[in-house]
């Protein structure tokens, strides 16, 4: 803990750790508050040891100035140096770098490029470190300060691909090498971050298009940026000015330009992955040997297909698989029954019964439907939220296999919004439902062989479950990445962006007064309502700068659901990078906009079951600050991702 090396860090008791502070994870805000102003390097480090924490620790990537300025402090105590005079004598001059240096000497001047006008003089910032916080704290801190060449980094580069050499001298062992680049922040989740290096975050573009995973790098503030790729040999330094005259110029295009150009002028090609080989690909190519001599139950829909596009029941029995009966969840076989209630059937083709666990009065396998069965497989496409109700069928079907004693085989499928992003409510038990039947987070970040796997060792079931895992899936991928076939899920999922966006246009769905595009040709990528001022409420939503998104004003007619028939004025939604965007803060952020424009027009405690936490429907009710909200979560998504840990399949 930070605690062991600053004693009086957050009263002396935090579970924050310094690896938390080096990837980055530790919960604390971006920065010092600069108002009013203050002085002086321990002021400085007295603030950064006292800051309140945002959230908790291993949960959230936040890029936090705070988190280095700590790592400075603990390298000033342990070193009985200060950092500028402990980096000098551990690494620079060891390395060569002999114009790298904080509070560069004045003869240096003239060759640093000059940052923002300063007010006070009318001129440049020139040789003085362009940090607030920094310059506060007279111009040496862990976060920022360092004046340096392109020659002298690329001595520092050259010394980091040769493993920590540099000309016949050993600066850093090879282990610390690989072990300042390797992942270090917490499994699972989205941003990658090595012990200070970037490796696959918010950050990385400047990685550019063809330097893989592994490769690893970091931005400065003011346009300054290195990337380094071990595979090739490869380093890109590109020390470029977005804070002269003035600060706001966005250079990630033209970093990741470069590093594109660079890498193609070494030599790199872009990786040719490899397609995903689903459970039931996998159970294809062992020819289905787990199912030998077995009467087999199978719960599918449209869904369940190889990566070829055959049908698994068709495979099974092309096997010689003894398959009994054919189970099927809302929206039956064929994905396009949009009714409360779907009859059983017959499939055509093979003349197996096909039993419906989506029945007004039924949604369960009762002892009946299992009669003459000796094994269950689920096959199954999940979307990636929680209140999507094939998540509910698969956990209901694994307690009726317990109760039977009979084996589940979950054949498993990625989840196509990454497995790394993990958001939203946690689901509060007095509000389980059949659109939410466990208690997880809105967007869950889990494969359905995973979730089976928590829920029967969390909920002590004790069936007899095997997860057919997957081959090539890792779980930054999107769906895009697998090399599968897209199919609708729903009648109305009928994209990857609707997907994308779905956690965050559903929410408050079960409004009989408002519109998610169902019965249009975008479904959850815009929203409407006889009552809404498109224009005036995509003003409102782009001014709050939600990461990730924009909306535009849109009018739409849908054929079915809400308002069928009549044209209605909305927003439309526009993914602009996905990777950044937040989809809870997105569901937070959109319900807040039409309280505070449209009041009482959202019938809050209609949607109770979807939001699944009374603290975010209440807050929504009064238009509470979406950043009160979102914080107000923190804790119980924390305790849901070290419950999450031990269970996941997939790196």
């Amino acid at each position: 803990p930070v605690t062991k090396y600053l004693p009086e860090f957050q009263g002396g008791h935090s579970p924050i750790t310094v690896r938390n502070l080096m990837t980055h994870y530790s919960g604390l805000r971006p920065d010092l508050d600069l108002v009013p102003a203050w002085s002086g390097y321990e002021t400085g480090i007295e603030r950064a040891l006292h800051d309140t924490p945002a959230g908790p620790p291993a949960t959230r990537f936040v890029y936090s100035d705070i988190n280095f300025i700590l790592l400075g402090e603990i390298v000033h105590r342990l070193s009985h140096k200060t950092l500028d005079h402990y980096a000098k004598d551990a690494v620079f001059e060891p390395i060569g770098m002999k114009h790298t240096s904080f509070l560069p000497p004045a003869e240096w001047f003239s060759r640093i490029a000059p940052t923002e006008i300063d007010p006070a003089s009318g001129l440049p910032i020139r040789g003085a470190v362009h940090d607030e916080t920094s310059r506060f704290m007279g111009g040496v801190a862990g976060h920022a300060g360092l004046f340096t060449t392109a020659d002298d980094l690329a001595l520092f580069a050259q010394m980091m691909l040769d493993g920590g050499v540099i000309k016949g001298k050993r600066i850093f062992s090879a282990a610390a090498i690989q072990t300042f680049t390797s992942p270090q922040s917490p499994r699972g989740l989205a941003a990658v971050r090595g012990f200070g290096w970037d490796i696959d975050s918010p950050y990385s573009k400047n990685r550019g298009d063809l330097f893989p995973i592994g490769s690893y790098g970091h931005t400065g503030f003011t346009g300054t940026s290195i990337w380094i790729d071990p595979a090739s040999k490869t380093y890109v330094i590109l020390l470029a000015n977005s804070v002269h005259p003035h600060r706001g110029k966005n250079l990630a295009g033209l970093r990741g330009h470069v590093a594109t150009i660079a890498a193609e002028s070494v030599g790199v090609q872009p990786l040719s992955a490899g397609r995903v080989l689903t459970g039931l690909d996998v159970l294809t190519q062992e020819k289905f040997a787990p199912l030998a001599g077995k009467r087999v139950g199978l719960i599918t829909n449209h869904t369940g297909l190889s990566g070829d596009g055959k049908r698994n029941f068709d495979l099974m029995v092309a096997a010689g698989v003894r398959l009994t009966r054919i189970f099927t969840p809302e929206h039956g076989l064929a994905g396009q029954a949009d009714q409360p209630d779907v009859a059983d059937t017959k499939d055509r083709s093979t003349g197996i019964p096909v039993i419906s666990l989506y029945r007004a009065d039924n949604k369960h396998l009762t002892p009946e439907m299992l009669r003459d069965i000796d094994a269950l497989v689920f096959d199954i496409q999940d979307i990636g939220a929680r209140y999507y109700t094939y998540s509910c069928t698969l956990l209901s079907s694994l307690e009726e296999s317990a109760k039977k004693g009979i084996p589940f085989l979950v054949l498993d499928r990625p989840n196509p919004i990454t497995g790394t992003r993990v958001e939203g409510p946690v689901l509060e038990k007095s509000l389980e439902s059949f659109v939410g039947c466990y208690e997880m987070p809105l967007r869950h970040g889990m494969t359905f062989g995973e979730l089976a796997t928590m829920v029967n060792s969390e909920n002590h079931i004790g069936a007899n479950l095997t997860v057919v895992r997957m081959k090539n899936w890792a779980r930054r991928d999107w769906f895009d990445a697998d090399g599968l076939i897209w199919v609708d899920t729903s009648p109305n999922m009928r994209s990857l962006n609707a997907a994308t966006l779905y956690p965050a246009i559903a929410m408050l769905e079960y409004s009989k007064n408002y519109s998610v595009g169902r019965g249009t040709d975008a479904p959850f990528e815009q929203i409407g309502a006889d009552w809404i001022d498109g224009v005036r409420l995509a003003a409102f939503l782009n001014a709050r700068a939600i990461p990730g998104v924009r909306v535009y004003p849109t009018r739409f007619r849908p054929t079915s659901s809400n308002f069928q028939g009549k044209t209605i004025n909305g927003i439309r939604f526009v993914i602009t990078d996905r990777n950044a965007l937040e989809t809870a803060r997105l569901g937070i952020e959109l319900g807040y906009a039409l309280e505070k424009l449209f009041p009482g027009k959202i019938p809050w405690d209609a949607n109770r079951l979807l939001i699944g936490n009374h603290a975010v429907v209440e807050a929504g009710k009064r238009a509470a600050d979406p950043k009160a909200t979102l914080e107000g979560m923190n804790q119980s998504l924390a305790d849901f991702l070290e419950r999450r840990q031990k269970y996941l399949l997939y790196e």
